[in-house]
């Protein structure tokens, strides 16, 4: 039997927040075997955890979707497991403290901040931003969305942006308009490959609650149709953001997500420069075994 738990990532509250499945102790784990794991616990992601056998990496992170893809990017498949291992006792106990993970081809540090009388918080760097192709058939971007052109923000272009993983970042007037969106999935799959990026992230500055932006994401190229908190996809906007003016360079960049799901989350990116870091915290809220032979 193998153990595994639920992980409520950017949340404040039980069964808020991006739930993640989290496997510890995966080193003798096959990828046929994690890629079943991921169907059947159906998440947005499930995070496998191991060793590594370089001196210099702690822990060595492989996630996968249900639909098998494996997510290279540091989100909150990642965030969620660091949360486990300093809930276990596996990070130390002093207030801030800096470790190394490998996702995929990456050694990213990791921060574990310890505040008396406040949850852990994770703080994890991406890679340097990248900015890709923009997107400027606004018909046909509306379209895949659901939506009319009218809907897109008329002084911002879609464009994909990685800080990790390249997602296109898709400007809206309103936050009526982001949750009015119902992606057509075939044809936002088409225009994703033709423009080089993988999940789409919706979003728009129009609020007054003290958030950068309000989003929804949508990945139908991995098989996830909505996902309510997307730390691969917060540190791309927030760059974006943070280069165009539209938030103050230095100041952290709030990103409110997870509303049309139910699950409301605040996701916290701080852009210095090509140093992005993505931050939060959340709670282990289930736990079990699973047999897989």
């Amino acid at each position: 039997m193998t153990r595994f738990f639920f992980v409520d990532v950017f949340a404040d509250r039980p069964l808020t927040g991006n739930p993640l499945a989290l496997v510890p102790g995966a080193d003798e784990i096959t990828v046929p075997q994690m890629r079943a794991i991921a169907r059947e616990f159906n998440q947005s992601e499930t995070t496998f955890l191991m060793r590594d056998p370089d001196e210099g990496v702690d822990w060595r992170l492989r996630s996968f979707t249900p639909a098998g893809v494996e997510v290279d990017g540091a989100g909150h498949n990642a965030l969620g497991a660091w949360l486990w291992l300093a809930e276990q006792g596996l990070t130390g106990d002093q207030p801030a403290v800096t470790m190394r993970q490998r996702i995929g081809a990456e050694v990213l540090p990791v921060e574990i901040l310890r505040v008396p009388g406040e949850p852990v918080r994770i703080v994890m760097d991406q890679a340097a931003p990248e900015f890709g192709k923009q997107v400027t058939d606004g018909e046909r971007l509306a379209g895949t969305l659901g939506l009319a052109p009218g809907h897109l923000a008329a002084d911002a272009t879609a464009q994909v942006v990685s800080t990790g993983v390249g997602h296109l970042l898709v400007p809206l007037a309103t936050r009526e308009a982001v949750d009015a969106a119902v992606a057509q999935s075939r044809e936002l799959a088409a225009l994703l490959a033709e423009a080089g990026g993988e999940g789409c992230y919706l979003y728009t500055t129009a609020g007054d609650d003290g958030a950068a932006a309000y989003t929804r994401f949508f990945n139908p190229t991995v098989g996830i149709a909505e996902d309510p908190a997307t730390g691969t996809a917060a540190g791309p906007l927030a760059a974006a953001l943070t280069r165009s003016g539209r938030v103050p360079a230095g100041s952290p960049v709030f990103i409110e997500q997870g509303h049309h799901l139910g699950r409301p989350s605040r996701l916290r990116v701080d852009v210095e420069g090509d140093r992005v870091r993505l931050s939060g915290s959340g709670l282990i809220v289930a736990e079990g075994e699973i047999r897989i032979a």
